[in-house]
């Protein structure tokens, strides 16, 4: 990917360049170099693709064939399955994401079309007992129309496909703003629509600045509801724009896990699991486990354990299949990390090992971070840092852990090492978190829902729950003929 590859918007079933006859670039993190660009796009572009969506959820028999969305959502599978090295590749270019992790993405991206496809044939209404025996009464789940969805740079192809599979297999259209730093996955998947033969105007993608493009979505009259993921405060804004107009919104925001580690754990397991939970994709996760909350009895072996499963990570260019630790999205998001690691200093608190540039390196490659001797009140403990690094806190009772792991604003994981089963339960019980892993983390699965709880967000993707949150209930009561014979 030497060259310059040049991008268009797709509205409408065609590659689009846009009104505004401006372009905006892309730049590979791990050189620097600028790899692609794409058109900048406006509110008249947002306008044309939701009239576009419009057109095809009202125009199409889309809606009321579902056997036929399953059948293009199988063949979106498919292409996905066979292009998963190309669109791995692109992406691991676009967001410095290592290519072994972008591998492992797109091997399990299928998954949530074959599901959505499963559920567009299956899924039904309820049929309710209601008061009067003389009525029959009915509940049916209907697509809203037109899902305004706006996907951040970080993990851009699972996050579409976690949005817009169900959003198509429930029978509506949508049009995706990706985040402009790195657009060009989602860019790439028209040519898959294309190929699928998804009608015109189902999936359109408009590229452009946040300002522009994610405000004109979140405004226009025509979207009936919007899916965000990104950070918290953006996310108040998407949300107080969807308030402003009485439109439904889905958020999928931040998180400061926790991963909480018993004496009876796998300390091994546990190790890899904590070491893993805050250096996977440099820690540019919303699920990175940015806390280790690690019994006392335990808490020196732990640390040490970590610090030398640290030193050992492979660290170069993403596109080796050897490397497991890769740059930071930007230089704004290297200092970004670094204000936050000296500011836990100033604090009060140790760097175990990391802060700052990894030594022998250049460029964004921010060294994995270990903070000791802090406690939860530190903005280290309490902010997003979406970089690898993880705070350490001891604690002594299982009540202690759960204080402190839900002493934050946040609420997205977590995850539990203990052999202990009664006290895994009591733990995921008393967790407030949307997902909760148990002996391991950051395993992912399409078929069980996912999303946050406080500034994490609300709303959830995958799984029977995302399918609902793509649809409206209609209620329908039908009065029987009382003229029996």
């Amino acid at each position: 990917m030497s060259e310059l590859t040049s991008y268009q918007m797709f509205i409408d079933g065609a590659w689009d360049a846009g009104t505004t006859g401006r372009r905006m670039q892309s730049v590979n993190p791990y050189t620097g170099q600028v790899w692609a660009d794409f058109p900048e796009g406006d509110e008249t572009d947002v306008d044309r693709a939701v009239r576009a969506a419009r057109r095809a959820f009202e125009e199409t028999d889309w809606t009321r064939r579902p056997r036929y969305r399953a059948e293009v959502l199988r063949k979106l599978a498919d292409l996905i399955e066979r292009d998963a090295e190309r669109f791995a590749q692109l992406e691991s270019t676009d967001n410095g994401k290592t290519i072994s992790e972008e591998r492992r993405m797109y091997e399990s991206l299928p998954a949530f079309y074959r599901l959505a496809a499963s559920y567009a044939e299956t899924m039904s209404g309820d049929v309710p007992t209601g008061a009067n025996p003389d009525v029959l009464s009915m509940t049916m789940y209907e697509p809203y129309g037109v899902i305004g969805i706006q996907t951040p740079w970080n993990t851009p192809g699972v996050i579409f496909g976690q949005a817009a599979a169900p959003a198509l297999a429930t029978g509506n259209a949508v049009v995706v703003k990706p985040s402009e730093l790195a657009p060009c996955s989602t860019l790439e998947f028209g040519r898959l629509a294309l190929e699928a033969g998804l009608p015109d105007g189902l999936v359109n993608i408009v590229t452009g600045p946040g300002p522009a493009v994610g405000a004109a979505l979140c405004a226009h009259p025509g979207v009936d509801k919007l899916v965000f993921t990104g950070s918290p405060a953006a996310g108040r804004m998407v949300a107080a724009a969807g308030a402003s107009r009485l439109a439904p919104v889905l958020l999928e925001l931040g998180g400061k896990s926790a991963n909480i580690v018993f004496p009876d754990a796998d300390l091994d397991a546990a190790v890899e699991g904590l070491v893993r939970g805050f250096t996977a994709s440099a820690g540019q996760t919303c699920v990175c486990g940015s806390r280790a909350l690690i019994h006392e009895s335990i808490y020196a072996e732990v640390v040490e354990r970590m610090i030398k499963a640290v030193g050992e990570l492979r660290v170069g260019d993403p596109a080796d299949p050897a490397t497991e630790l890769g740059p930071v999205f930007s230089r704004q998001q290297f200092d970004h990390i670094d204000e936050l690691v000296r500011s836990s200093v100033e604090e009060g608190a140790d760097i175990a090992c990391g802060g700052g540039l990894i030594e022998g390196c250049t460029g964004n490659f921010y060294a994995p971070t270990i903070v000791t001797n802090a406690h939860n009140q530190m903005r280290i403990a309490q902010e997003e840092v979406f970089g690898p690094v993880v705070v350490c806190i001891p604690f002594r009772t299982e009540e202690e852990a759960i204080r402190i792991a839900n002493g934050t604003a946040f609420g997205l994981a977590a995850g539990v090492w203990t052999a202990d089963l009664n006290r895994a339960h009591r733990m995921t019980r008393d967790l407030r978190s949307g997902k909760v892993w148990v002996n391991h983390y950051r395993a992912g699965d399409a078929n069980f829902p996912f999303g946050g709880i406080g500034e994490s967000g609300y709303g959830r993707v995958n799984g029977m729950d995302g399918i609902r949150e793509m649809t409206r209930s209609k209620s329908v009561q039908i009065l029987l003929d009382q003229n029996r014979a």
